[in-house]
């Protein structure tokens, strides 16, 4: 074949339609730019090909892919947030969200939820919120030096007002750096945690403990009674993110789980 021939054939070859950046774009011109975004992360998500924690594409990256502005990518992204499809963490990026129902001992409860489920007033009284040096034991507990940064969150949460939950968290700022910039008046630290920031481990520990003489007097209880113990560590990537003891009184609440005989909690 000569070479008058091969430029011929290049020339009447079709070309292949282009499907990303300003073409795609223009190819769909019945949808909004910013939901062409989230209707691609939408795909992605619903056909499994990004299962919960999954990173997604940074900002930079979905402008470059699909040839728009910055502004149209937050967009989409604060859409998902709102949806409950994904999970943004300031200066690390976005996750898919975890979409499992939450259960109590075997995943992360949400109190709230519960209370408000059995159709009784929830009410959170927030009553520290600090920045600390980790103590030695803190410090193990979520991989940190001794006497370095971490913040302390502690509320009481009522049923009905009556108290039914002492949390005294510990948050590791590492992972977690704008955590007590969060007004905490609506979303307890437990939602917000869950909400942004995808972990991947959990460990819980309960015991039989008698309160202290403070802590009976928070919960409104005889320092003589019992109260159960909830110790929680979360992870994500093998990095601790928060450490929490969450005590009631074993008069008031119980702590439990149904789940199938392979492991997995039973839900409905």
């Amino acid at each position: 074949m000569t070479a008058t021939s091969l430029r011929k054939t290049a020339e009447t070859r079709p070309t292949e339609p282009r499907t990303s950046g300003a073409a795609a774009n223009s190819a769909m011109p019945a949808m909004a730019l910013y939901e062409q975004v989230k209707s691609f992360i939408t795909r992605k998500i619903q056909d499994g090909s990004w299962v919960a924690g999954h990173r997604l594409p940074s900002e930079s990256e979905l402008v470059a892919q699909f040839g728009v502005a910055r502004m149209t990518v937050n967009r989409a992204l604060r859409e998902l947030v709102e949806q409950g499809r994904i999970v943004r963490v300031a200066g690390v990026g976005s996750f898919v969200a975890e979409d499992k129902p939450q259960s109590t001992l075997l995943q992360i409860a949400n109190i709230a939820s519960e209370i408000r489920a059995r159709g009784h007033d929830y009410r959170c009284e927030f009553l520290v919120a600090e920045r600390i040096a980790a103590s030695p034991d803190i410090a193990v507990w979520l991989d940190l030096r001794p006497g370095e940064s971490v913040f302390h969150t502690v509320c009481l949460h009522m049923e009905n007002d009556v108290p039914v939950q002492l949390e005294d968290r510990y948050v590791n700022p590492r992972v977690v750096p704008n955590f007590l910039e969060q007004d905490f008046s609506n979303v307890p630290p437990s939602e917000y945690l869950v909400r942004n920031v995808p972990f991947d481990q959990i460990e819980h520990v309960v015991d039989a403990v008698l309160p202290t003489a403070e802590q009976a007097e928070r919960l409104d209880m005889p320092a003589s009674d019992p109260c159960l113990l909830l110790t929680r560590r979360t992870w994500t990537r093998t990095v601790p993110v928060t450490m929490v003891r969450c005590l009631h009184p074993a008069s008031r609440y119980r702590l439990g789980s149904r789940f199938r005989a392979d492991g997995n909690p039973s839900i409905g």
